[in-house]
């Protein structure tokens, strides 16, 4: 099948407003990846590439203020389902628990040399030993192996790159971010790793031969997706395979545009895009783009992404950020049957301690203009893949916002006057239903002994925990045999059958915040508080190097 011209997102200004194509209601989710427009499809011999990803943290398997555990992100969770785990390369992010911070060991040192029960505001030595691990770690990345580009000539199949936008992905190369590395120093007050998206993208990108070092996130898909053929034979195969002509890549997931909201509930402001909002220094200064603004940018990145070779193009939309519990909503809901709270804080922040003269904060009508504009992004993307579709390319929708909502603890599950008439709650898998106490969105807390409460977000209350990312796997699966994709067994590649499920077994064992919490949880959020107030963890780890160190 010969690949149609490229697509483009539509202009918001000749949107007609009100209900989208493709929603039930409004606010109600993308249900159907295709929107509702058949493709004809047809393909000759096996794609080189099965699974490539562009993408932030989400796709990059970020979790608890660090990307450590890359062979637990979401496409290599997908990857292992297709068979396909030993072919899929991705980065690794292994040493000193991985970049920025790793909060959950960082909890679990100082639950080692100081013990699981300390009152965390009155211990000089806990604070000494907690900057003595971020010293480690700092050190580490700036200085010590952790500073050296990856090695190889083969390009990533996993390219995600935490902390990227829209524009990230369209411009940034090796190249470009080793001239934006600031000259390491050995800071004793500001001990996290100075420019860490950057670093992050040196192990992820190309960077060798030379010429290699000017591959953007797209522009590298693209040399993937030029690796067509006609025959190959892979190592321990018997026989020969006919590689597809047109397509190097069978299924591409672009998963972008949280980063153009995630900042307004990171560092509790809301600063909209302005003039600058396309510019790599710029825009740091933005913490929400205006949904005019990421159209301009989804309309450049749809252009890149329509001139890569793969079969399936799977767009994921953007989650409602303002649902991650790093910012909770207190002093209950706005008025009755409204999703919002009058103000969202940091999460150890309790209703009777809340002062909003002094403590950071958003007001409930600024989480919903931030919700208002993502539902504009969504919509957007959403046309970008209905023209597609009408075009002929064989793109989908995965409407992760609506996956998010049906998880929403406080603002649905447990609010039925706040519950839209197309909500219901999302099934979780059997292994996880099993769990005690079934995994929720609230913030991880552990008794001591066990985890008491949360379960699908990290420590830092934004990124997924490792069976969160097996449900955004499952989510991105069902699509993939919807497109025709085959999955094989791990071993021996045969076929499967429908319905191809993720081994959640598998995760959960793996998931230690699920199966082991720290045990310093106990008295409630006061560890997390602690670490951010005496050492200003999470705002500097997630801000991912906006604006320097």
């Amino acid at each position: 099948m010969t690949a149609p011209d490229p697509v483009s997102a539509p202009d918001p200004a000749t949107t007609a407003p009100g209900l989208a194509p493709g929603r039930a209601e409004p606010g109600a989710p993308y249900t159907d990846p295709t929107l509702g427009i058949p493709v004809a499809t047809s393909w000759r011999g096996e794609p080189r590439n099965r699974l490539v990803t562009v993408g932030d943290s989400l796709t990059q398997g970020f979790q608890s203020c660090a990307v450590f555990r890359t062979d637990l992100s979401y496409p290599a969770i997908i990857a292992h389902e297709l068979g396909w785990a030993e072919q899929f390369r991705h980065p690794s992010f292994e040493g000193r628990g991985g970049l920025p911070l790793n909060l959950e060991m960082l909890l679990r040192d100082l639950e080692d040399h100081c013990g699981p029960a300390v009152d965390w505001w009155d211990t000089p030595a806990v604070l000494f030993r907690a900057r003595r691990f971020m010293d480690e770690v700092e050190d580490y990345w700036e200085r010590g192996g952790g500073c050296a580009p990856a090695a190889g000539t083969a390009i990533n199949h996993n390219l995600a790159v935490f902390g990227w936008d829209l524009r990230d992905a369209l411009d940034k190369s090796a190249d470009v971010c080793r001239s934006m590395i600031d000259t390491p120093s050995d800071d004793l007050v500001r001990q996290v790793v100075g420019n860490p998206g950057e670093r992050a993208a040196l192990r992820t990108l190309p960077t060798r031969p030379p010429a290699a070092g000017a591959h953007t996130q797209v522009s590298a898909a693209a040399a993937l997706g030029e690796q067509t053929g006609s025959a190959v034979r892979d190592a321990g195969e018997a026989e020969e395979r006919e590689l597809d002509p047109e397509h190097g890549i069978e299924t591409l997931i672009v998963f972008l545009g949280a980063n153009n909201a995630l900042s307004s509930v990171v560092e509790l402001k809301v600063a909209w895009s302005e003039e600058g909002y396309d510019d790599l220094d710029e825009k740091k200064r933005f913490t929400v783009w205006r949904p005019e603004h990421f159209a301009a940018e989804l309309r450049h990145l749809a252009h890149a992404v329509g001139r890569i070779r793969a079969r399936h193009v799977i767009w994921c939309t953007v989650p409602h950020v303002t649902i991650a519990p790093v910012a909770r909503g207190v002093h209950g809901k706005l008025e009755p049957g409204s999703r919002y709270f009058p103000y969202y804080t940091r999460p150890w922040i309790d209703d009777g301690a809340f002062d909003a003269e002094c403590d950071p904060h958003l007001t409930g009508e600024q989480a919903a203009a931030v919700d208002a504009a993502i539902d504009q992004y969504n919509d957007a993307m959403a046309e970008t893949v209905r023209a597609a579709r009408r075009a002929g390319r064989d793109w989908f929708l995965l409407d992760a916002a609506g996956l998010l909502d049906r998880l929403a603890c406080r603002r649905y599950f447990e609010d039925e006057a706040a519950r839209p008439g197309w909500w219901t709650p999302y099934p979780l898998p059997r292994e996880l239903r099993a769990l005690d106490p079934v995994p929720n969105s609230r913030f991880l807390l552990s008794d001591g002994d066990r985890r008491s409460d949360g379960g699908l977000f990290s420590l830092d209350g934004v990124h997924p925990t490792t069976v969160a990312y097996g449900i955004l796997a499952q989510e991105l699966i069902d699509v993939m045999r919807q497109a025709g994709v085959e999955f094989r067994t791990p071993y021996g590649g045969r076929p499967r059958t429908d319905p191809v499920r993720v081994d959640f077994t598998r995760l959960v064992r793996h998931d230690t915040l699920i199966n082991r919490p720290p045990a310093n949880l106990t008295s409630g959020l006061h560890a997390i508080g602690w670490a951010d107030e005496a050492l200003d963890v999470l705002v500097r780890a997630l801000r991912f190097g906006r604006g320097g160190k």
